[in-house]
């Protein structure tokens, strides 16, 4: 086996914990795994990994060597398009994951342009609304919304995400249109419960740059945008959603921009990354342009 595949294998077991895990995210038989970290074992004449019936981690040694192969990795990646003068050169696979709706509305329509500037380059996109692991999915980079809580990884902001008030036509004709936040006592929202943690959220808005929030009452509760937006065309209350959301329903009219002055403090994104000190091209391009997209799109 070629060494620089060797070094491959070894950092995929370490960002896995796991020999089975590696071996199906490489295609590879878990056997021959087992057997490429062992044959560079003995090329470097040093243990890589403590291994227990339950996990697998890199000894002092082989967590050296991991940011060092990272960086060859990356370094023979960019080497070998150096001499080539177009990004149309860069070549490989760029695994990235996001928030579902973003992927499904704004990215994936989208591809073929970055497709058509890099013939060279495969997307893997996983577009869900779990909280992906960077580094036990082999991710090169995600696409995270709201504040970051885990600063293990290399942060890229992106910009932020803008919120509208809406209800649809039916629901304000049977109960008229709030003019302030003290007016939601006499109305309905539609409430969105937190997938991952089931809290209900509360309306809130910025009065004079300080974020205010308030209870309100609703009949529905729903834990995806999707339902969210379906109950709310179907006049079952108000909904605060970010705007990218309700475009094509504000367009047919379905929906009705309402409180205008009192929008939901915007949330930051960020493109998030593996700490490592050398990242392929293609990875960087298509961060580039997934930046440039959102910016389009989304703000």
């Amino acid at each position: 086996m070629d060494r620089i595949d060797l070094f491959r294998i070894f950092c995929r077991v370490v960002d896995c914990a796991s020999f089975t895990r590696a071996a199906d995210q490489l295609g590879l038989p878990r056997s021959s795994v087992s057997l490429a970290v062992r044959d560079l074992e003995r090329r470097l004449g040093t243990r890589l990994l403590h291994r227990t019936t339950r996990k697998i981690a890199p000894t002092q040694d082989g967590l050296l060597f991991y940011e060092r192969s990272l960086s060859v990795i990356a370094q023979l990646e960019d080497a070998e398009g150096m001499f080539r003068q177009d990004d149309q050169a860069l070549t490989g696979r760029v695994h990235v994951d996001m928030p579902g709706r973003i992927g499904r509305l704004i990215v994936a329509p989208a591809l073929p342009e970055f497709l058509d500037m890099h013939p060279g380059v495969d997307i893997i996109l996983g577009v869900s609304d779990r909280t992906a692991n960077l580094i036990e999915d082999a991710l090169d980079c995600v696409l995270r919304v709201g504040p970051l809580v885990d600063s293990s990884l290399v942060a890229r902001p992106v910009g932020h995400i803008a919120f509208i008030n809406v209800a649809s036509p039916a629901y304000l004709a049977r109960h008229g249109v709030p003019q302030t936040p003290a007016d939601l006592d006499d109305h309905h929202m539609v409430l969105f419960a937190s997938p991952t943690t089931g809290r209900v959220e509360p309306f809130e808005w910025l009065d004079g740059g300080k974020l205010r929030s308030r209870r309100v009452r609703g009949r529905v509760t729903v834990n995806s945008a999707e339902a969210a937006i379906a109950a709310c065309v179907a006049g079952l209350g108000l909904l605060q959603i970010p705007a990218y959301d309700v475009r094509a329903e504000l367009a047919a009219g379905t929906l009705i921009e309402v409180l205008p002055a009192y929008p939901a403090e915007p949330m930051p994104v960020h493109l998030l990354f593996p700490r490592r000190r050398d990242r392929p091209r293609r990875v960087l391009a298509f961060a580039d342009w997934m930046e440039g997209l959102l910016a389009k799109s989304l703000w």
